[in-house]
């Protein structure tokens, strides 16, 4: 039997504003895996695109919610509403980051890339600088800084063009 998530509550039970994309701060993330079992945390907003790489020593729910949760104490407060994940049990202790962070974590579908696509198109963008089969655990928490400022700085037809970073600017 395969082990649950306690409480997972469903993408559906989402707010309207996370779907329709009408305000910052749903985040959607994900671990972008690389070679010899290393790996790195990714946020990314789904109304502005704007992105977070977080730098994980591991995959465990015990190394992952800490590294969240500073990331959020340093996040503008506006990326701050709810986050989405896919069933890694990596965030088996949800209810921890919504407690210490008060973000309302969601889970997509098992087996539903599809319900975070604004994760998945911008782990694609990540791949051209984090290509399969990288080992992970030679990049800094800057050199990871760095590419999320590169595709930060990337302008997005979806946006009209501007960047994510003008989106967030441009937002309240």
């Amino acid at each position: 039997m395969a082990v649950q998530i306690i409480d997972a509550r469903p993408i559906e039970q989402r707010p309207a504003t996370a779907e329709n994309r009408s305000e910052l701060g749903h985040l959607e993330g994900d671990l972008v895996i690389g070679a010899n079992n290393s790996q790195v945390a990714t946020l990314v907003d789904r109304e502005s695109r704007y992105l977070v790489i977080v730098k994980l020593s591991s995959r465990h729910t015990t190394v992952v919610l800490p590294e969240l949760i500073e990331t959020y104490a340093r996040l503008d407060p506006r990326l701050s509403s709810t986050l989405t994940w896919d069933r890694g049990m990596e965030l088996a202790e949800h209810k921890q980051l919504t407690a210490v962070t008060g973000v309302d974590v969601f889970f997509a579908a098992p087996r539903s890339p599809w319900q975070r696509g604004t994760n998945e198109n911008t782990n694609k963008l990540l791949r051209q600088y984090l290509p399969k089969g990288t080992n992970l655990t030679t990049f800094t928490q800057t050199d990871l800084d760095a590419i999320a400022t590169k595709l930060n700085t990337r302008p997005r037809k979806c946006l009209g063009f501007r960047t994510p970073a003008e989106a967030v600017a441009l937002t309240g």
